[in-house]
């Protein structure tokens, strides 16, 4: 683990396309990709809940494969 805390997805198991969390502090959420790990992305809590939510019931499903 890195000063972050980094902790990755128990779905992607050996994968090497990996989703990587860290909440470094109480306000914070930071996100990055294995494949690209120097861009990291914060947001809080409240925002991720609603992302995955939104991506759960289909919302962004008209994006993929652009």
């Amino acid at each position: 683990m890195t000063a972050h805390g980094w902790q990755k997805s128990s779905f992607s198991g050996e994968a090497a396309n990996c989703v990587y969390v860290a909440a470094p502090t109480p306000g914070a959420i930071k996100i990055r990709e294995s494949e690209d790990p120097d861009v990291i992305l914060t947001t809080t809590r409240t925002c991720l809940g609603v992302f995955i939510r939104a991506a759960k019931v289909g919302r962004f499903d008209h994006l993929v494969g652009r």
